[in-house]
């Protein structure tokens, strides 16, 4: 079988004759068309939970342990996990090289795209081994149809070297999830737009990398309850935010909240246990580092007794 007649086998590749007169909608049409399709997308991730849930288990004792979490990809899907890693540090105050994102054809693929990068099965290989993978990382190999030879070179590498290995693909049976470790295979079926899996498909692998990376940061204490105490102030918005939170931790008014923010070089954390344990910065900074930097260790208050929290 050819590799044209094998890419139009799959089911992201399949024209849906819904929407065969797409070209003769009104605005409102296709918006709404959009729309509905759109609703098969957390249905359709619904039945990997328990994929989805297996991988996070697997990758939590490396990541845990300093290890990384790498996103390889192509195209839309390489512009993702590359998206994914550059909310990590903003959100949970990481350090970029914590959480990675690899795209075929390098920093140009993000904003143009690279003729035959994502056909280069070496380049995927010679990537991932770039970064010294070891067991500690976690590799997710991104393809929305599941057959990407760039991915498919990086995850064989990544798998070769210890690493925990995910393939996330939109299509049943995907040659990639042959290749993985764990393989997590979201069926959107065909696009509005035939074949322009940027749509359905690109949604369906942004949140399951929301799940991912969100899940990771949560179970390695880089929250307290459901508050991003470990986000960077790095605006007055988030400022704000900051303030919020450490007078809801803290239980006190906004302007001691932001007093102790500011003694605090704009540590949420750090903030907050001064305020509830009564420490200078320096101790309140040396106290989380003995809890691991979990919050609810060095306040003494799990967040489900926290009675603004639960």
């Amino acid at each position: 079988m050819s590799a044209a007649e094998t890419m139009g086998q799959l089911g992201t590749e399949q024209n849906d004759r819904r929407f065969g007169r797409l070209d003769e909608m009104s605005v409102c049409e296709i918006v709404g068309a959009m729309n509905d399709e759109d609703h098969a997308v957390p249905e359709a991730i619904r039945h990997s939970l328990g994929e989805i849930t297996a991988a996070i288990i697997a990758a939590e004792p490396g990541f845990a342990a300093g290890g990384r979490l790498i996103y390889l990809g192509a195209g839309t899907s390489g512009r993702l996990g590359v998206l994914d890693a550059a909310e990590c540090p903003p959100t949970f105050q990481t350090d970029p090289d914590r959480v990675i994102g690899l795209v075929a054809g390098g920093p140009r693929a993000l904003v143009e795209a690279v003729e035959g990068a994502e056909d280069d099965t070496e380049a995927g290989a010679s990537d991932v081994a770039g970064l010294d993978v070891d067991r500690r990382d976690t590799v997710v190999g991104l393809a929305a149809s599941g057959r990407t030879p760039y991915v498919k070179g990086g995850l064989a590498k990544a798998r070769s070297l210890g690493a925990v290995t995910i393939a996330l693909s939109c299509n049943a049976a995907a040659e990639l999830s042959e290749i993985a470790e764990f393989s997590v295979e979201v069926p959107v079926g065909p696009e509005v737009l035939a074949g322009s899996t940027r749509l359905k498909a690109g949604s369906a692998q942004k949140q399951v990398l929301n799940m991912i990376s969100t899940t990771l940061m949560v179970r390695v204490g880089r929250t307290y309850g459901n508050l991003m105490v470990d986000m960077s102030a790095s605006n007055d918005k988030l400022r704000e935010r900051a303030v919020g939170m450490v007078s809801t931790i803290a239980g006190v008014d906004p302007q001691v909240a932001s007093a102790a923010l500011e003694q605090a070089g704009n540590e949420v954390k750090t903030a907050a246990v001064m305020l509830v344990q009564g420490d200078d910065a320096e101790h309140a900074r040396a106290r989380l580092d003995a809890a691991e930097g979990r919050l609810g260790k060095a306040i003494g208050i799990p967040s489900s007794q926290h009675p603004a929290l639960s």
